[in-house]
């Protein structure tokens, strides 16, 4: 589970992504799973836009998606959200959560 903080950062890093996947009128099909679960291997951290024709809520595509690829939704924003997997030897460093300090 993500939290705050490393969400903030992957955010931070999905800025300047393309968008990898397009989910159109087909949906989330095998293939596409496939596709986007080859391109979370490679980068850890990808975009995926929902276009137009899409019929599915951008968070029903995100959560389906996800929960496909065993990945994490890091954002959720227009028509675009980001999936995070850290890879086997992951490239992106997350952030550690440090407990507030007391005073």
């Amino acid at each position: 589970m993500l939290t705050g903080k490393q969400k903030r950062h992957l955010r931070a890093l999905g800025h300047s992504l393309k968008p990898l996947i397009q989910i159109g009128k087909k949906e989330i099909e095998p293939a596409l799973i496939d596709e986007a679960n080859a391109a979370i291997e490679h980068h850890e951290l990808i975009k995926v836009k929902l276009l137009e024709s899409a019929m599915l809520d951008k968070h029903e595509a995100s959560e389906m998606l996800a929960k496909a690829c065993n990945a994490e939704i890091a954002q959720v924003l227009g028509k675009t959200f980001l999936l995070y997997r850290p890879a086997k030897n992951p490239i992106i460093v997350l952030p550690k959560d440090t407990p507030a300090k007391s005073q």
